[in-house]
């Protein structure tokens, strides 16, 4: 038996998902003939409030097109340094929006509306111009860690008293919603797009929906055309989406009961440096001395359990609905044993 703690994009459909693909209704989306992925779009953005969504293939697609529509080249785009946008998207900020980034040393990958407001570029010919301001939660890079929601709404302030556009890259935002029994609606109130990924822990096999003002996505739209993003009858996709948003929110709260296991048993072992505090269903950890993460990470295969080493001292394991309850007391076991 394999155990994949890599990602939460190793996700499978599972067969009632796959009847609902295999039955979903379908037509031309590049037309707006797609009435499954109109659904998926109009089901999206009434659970945050917004206007508008916009089905596209990735969350890195959803995030690039925001910042496209977002700026004009030249413009500057505020964000933490360990942002998925900065690290993680081909430099797509520069090549896809002729942007310049400014990077905010943050908190596990959160920002303050004090550090927003502190970068702020000063309207002079000579700098780029302060135009976005995006945020990630829950932060990869910071182990799954949730924005305090009061903080969010003190960058908004910044953002309004600034002119600035606040966009939320939310691949994991149902898992801080959960996690912080915080509502859809509280996030679409106070951000002027959002992009939430339905491929991670809601487990559809590919997709993300971008929300925000009927005008906005309108733009989106050509832009997503633009960047080879039109798909057809993308509604045998969609209708994944669709099952997922209505099963599978709710259930994101065992996988952070699973990650909180898992990493108390990481905690009793001597090769265990620091453990980033696990708020959801992600787990960095410091390996060391006897073991090291390369070492770890090979150890664990020999068992049939995958993660990932992220830096030469950290290991990273993603807790999802793949991962049953007999599979996280083998994990825990194993580690007991090294």
């Amino acid at each position: 038996m394999t155990i994949d703690l890599r990602s939460d994009t190793v996700t499978q459909p599972n067969p009632t998902m796959l009847d609902t693909m295999l039955h979903a209704k379908l037509g031309d989306d590049v037309f707006g003939e797609d009435p499954t992925v109109n659904e998926l779009e109009a089901m999206a953005a009434s659970m945050f409030g917004m206007e508008a969504g916009l089905f596209c293939p990735s969350g890195t697609m959803t995030n690039q097109i925001a910042i496209k529509v977002h700026t004009q080249p030249g413009d500057e785009v505020i964000c933490d340094k360990l942002s998925h946008i900065y690290q993680y998207e081909g430099g797509g900020i520069a090549f896809n929006s002729g942007c310049s980034v400014h990077l905010i040393d943050g908190d596990r990958g959160r920002i303050s509306a004090e550090q927003v407001k502190a970068a702020i570029n000063d309207d002079a010919d000579y700098k780029a111009s302060s135009k976005l301001v995006s945020v990630e939660n829950t932060t990869n890079r910071g182990g799954g860690s949730c924005y305090d929601f009061k903080e969010l709404i003190a960058i908004k302030e910044v953002c309004l008293a600034n002119n600035l556009s606040f966009h939320l890259d939310g691949a994991r935002l149902f898992n801080a919603i959960v996690a912080n029994n915080e509502s859809p609606k509280q996030y679409g109130e106070v951000f002027d797009s959002i992009s939430i990924c339905l491929s991670k822990g809601l487990g559809t096999p590919v997709g993300s929906v971008l929300l925000g003002t009927s005008s906005f996505i309108k733009k989106a739209r050509r832009v997503r055309k633009v960047f080879g993003g039109g798909m057809r009858q993308a509604g045998i996709l969609a209708a994944a989406g669709v099952y997922a948003l209505e099963n599978n929110i709710s259930r994101l709260a065992i996988d952070h009961e699973n990650a909180k296991k898992i990493s108390a048993a990481l905690a009793g072992k001597d090769f265990a440096g620091n453990i980033l505090s696990v708020d959801t269903n992600i787990i960095i950890a410091e390996i060391k001395e006897r073991h090291m993460p390369a070492t770890f990470v090979a150890a664990m295969k020999e068992l049939g359990i995958f993660l990932m080493a992220i830096s030469p001292t950290q290991i990273r394991m993603v807790l999802h609905l793949g991962i049953t309850r007999e599979m996280v007391d083998e994990v825990v076991q194993a580690i007991n044993n090294l």
